[in-house]
């Protein structure tokens, strides 16, 4: 199904499959109604219920469920029930990071039934760090049994400025990230469309799909590290900017805000490399032993990273701020950036910690295939991620 437009001579049928086929889904697999329970849920009539039913069934959305045995036996035939077909197609999410690529599988009602990941390094160059991308992904595949040719979107977390293309416009954290067509040489390997997005971006829409943003369509998650970034929705949409750029606080270094967090955090006064985890872990590591130098080098970096966050904060007035990347699993990120909220905001939003961790990003990359092919499904409602 593509997009309704105001022109197409089928535009109140394809309304009315989008309305019984979003009822048929939201209905479960255990819970298959019925064509009576269909037109009380959408309202149409049965005729039309049943046109549209059959016509769903056709073309593979929808299938009869089998009766259950073992049930009270009622006289005279038993009504047909049925259940979205699930299985009918998949999706995936990916997520590219320096360390890991990752890739969740999901059935067409974002239900996981696959997942895989790979360490990869921080060095690789952009050829080799895709590679490693399709074995991932073709890993997940074999061991779910499922078919390429099954997939019906792919949706991947980058860091970087994504443009809609999927071009990285600027893409710091990856060596020949910079340029890279990362849309077009992944699509080379897939049948599907292919939506690629900021990794920031993709972790508050996964943060707002299934972790601790559900509840409000006004969040900001930061992707705590040495180089932060941000994702935000503002009215339950994701808020890229006119190029993509919203939320690189990484950059405020740029406009004469202290020294790069690099700098910040080190203990020797020679810069952490951007993507040496394992240094950064460290230097919180001696500072909760104890160490004065790591103790005031925790200080500065937290500091910069609270007075980043507040920023955009102040420019978008979020109801919550969440927390995410490999600084939220480090003790003491919390309180000092409620309390910098407290003192510089004029209605300090709520902070918490993510909910997902390392799956967020892929978890938003799976939102985002997933809003896609509800797109085609159901054309009548607007997504998280639609683009303008």
């Amino acid at each position: 199904m593509g997009r309704l437009t105001g022109g197409d001579p089928s535009l109140l049928r394809r309304i009315n499959s989008a309305v019984v086929l979003h009822a048929l889904r939201g209905a479960g697999f255990a819970d298959s109604p019925t064509f009576t329970d269909l037109t009380r849920t959408t309202g149409l009539s049965r005729p039309t219920v049943e046109g549209v039913v059959e016509g769903l069934i056709e073309a593979g959305l929808v299938v009869e469920s089998v009766a259950e045995e073992g049930g009270a036996k009622r006289q005279g035939r038993p009504a047909r029930r049925f259940r979205f077909r699930a299985e009918a197609g998949h999706l995936l999410g990916i997520e590219i990071g320096p360390h890991r690529v990752s890739a969740l599988l999901s059935g067409l009602d974002g239900r996981i039934v696959g997942a895989g990941a790979r360490e990869v390094d921080e060095s690789a160059g952009a050829d080799d760090r895709l590679e490693r991308v399709r074995q991932v992904v073709a890993d997940v595949l074999r061991r779910t049994g499922v078919p390429r040719s099954s997939l019906r979107a792919v949706g991947v977390g980058s860091p970087g400025i994504v443009e809609a293309d999927g071009t990285v416009r600027l893409g710091t954290a990856l060596p020949g990230w910079t340029g890279l067509p990362l849309g077009e040489r992944l699509r080379r390997s897939f049948r599907c469309p292919v939506l690629v997005e900021n990794d920031a971006n993709t972790a508050a829409v996964a943060e707002h799909w299934k972790g601790v943003g559900q509840d409000t369509d006004d969040l900001v998650f930061v992707l705590a590290g040495l180089s932060p970034g941000a994702g935000s929705l503002i009215g339950g949409r994701l808020h890229r900017g006119y190029g993509g750029a919203a939320g690189e606080i990484g950059a405020l270094h740029l406009l004469g805000r202290e020294a790069r967090p690099e700098k910040l955090l080190s203990t020797t006064g020679e810069p952490l490399h951007p993507l040496d985890e394992h240094a950064v872990a460290e230097v919180f590591a001696e500072a909760k032993r104890g160490d004065a130098q790591a103790q005031a080098a925790v200080e500065r970096f937290l500091q910069r990273l609270v007075h980043d966050v507040a920023a955009l904060v102040l420019a978008l007035d979020p109801e919550l701020v969440v927390v995410g990347g490999w600084a939220a699993g480090l003790d003491g990120v919390l309180e000092p950036l409620r309390g910098e909220l407290e003192r510089f905001c004029l209605r300090p939003p709520r902070v918490a910690l993510s909910l997902l961790g390392e799956a967020s990003v892929a978890t938003g990359a799976l939102r985002l295939a997933l809003d896609h092919v509800e797109e085609q499904l159901f054309a009548v409602e607007t997504t998280v991620t639609a683009r303008r």
